[in-house]
């Protein structure tokens, strides 16, 4: 199926700082390419990987499972980290949660860890039965374009591709369990007024990882998806900063 306009991979080669940066479930490299281009036009080298059945049509979603979605994260990561000195891992909304797991599994190799309305968890009651709803209908209804910003789009899915949806749910569960093991520092973007994933998960994640240095900001004037809403540019500027100082750390030690 033909990959839709601008849902491309996209890399930047740039200096020995890389940064991994993570679109979301239903969602395109769209939805953080500013993000992206934002960090590379300061010399950033910047991978921006399209997960397996994204991009494209909800169908294709769901011929994949959670697996795939981080085992192309981890081969883009270890791209970059081979032409790297140090790499953070980035994402946005399941791009979170995979970023999440990457610091979880790949220890001191994941220099620290950004994170925009981090998904790993719902509220809604009729997610427990996705199990039985996967095998009665192929999609449900979704919410796209979560942008208070008039006529932007994230190039999504308007429709949650179930099967999909059904493996998300082990990915959320086995990330929320090993969130201790995560002890990079860690930053938290959290939009008060999101109507796809709920702030709670921001506090979740915080509430559980061991980092020693983890920080939180809000963004006041933007949905759930802040990277292309009215607080982006306090998302580019807050991760370059971020990064500014794990490097003048490093220089340090």
């Amino acid at each position: 199926m033909p990959v839709l306009q601008g849902a491309e991979a996209w890399r930047r080669d740039g200096g020995p700082v890389g940064a991994l940066v993570l679109h979301g479930f239903c969602g395109s490299p769209v939805s953080v390419r500013p993000w992206a281009e934002h960090l590379a036009a300061d010399g950033v080298s910047v991978s921006v990987p399209r997960l397996p059945g994204h991009g494209t049509r909800w169908q294709d979603a769901n011929r994949t499972i959670w697996q795939d979605w981080f085992a192309e994260a981890q081969r883009s990561f270890v791209e970059l980290q081979e032409r790297c000195d140090q790499v953070v891992v980035m994402g946005l909304s399941v791009g979170g949660c995979l970023a999440l797991r990457l610091a979880e599994t790949r220890g001191s190799a994941v220099r620290g860890v950004v994170v925009v309305n981090p998904s790993l968890s719902t509220t809604d009651r009729r997610a427990r039965f996705s199990g039985l709803v996967s095998k009665i209908a192929p999609s449900a209804p979704g919410i796209t374009d979560d942008i208070a910003v008039p006529g932007a789009t994230e190039g999504g899915y308007d429709r949650v591709p179930t099967r999909a949806f059904h493996s998300l749910r082990a990915l959320w569960a086995l990330t929320t369990a090993e969130l201790p093991r995560v002890t990079q520092p860690l930053l938290v973007f959290t939009s008060p007024q999101d109507h796809v994933v709920e702030p709670a998960n921001s506090a979740l994640v915080l509430s559980r990882v061991s980092s020693r240095s983890k920080e939180q900001r809000l963004l006041p004037k933007s949905y759930h998806v802040a990277t292309l809403d009215y607080d982006a540019q306090t998302i580019f500027d807050g991760s370059l900063s971020f990064l500014r100082d794990l490097t003048r750390a490093a220089e340090a030690s």
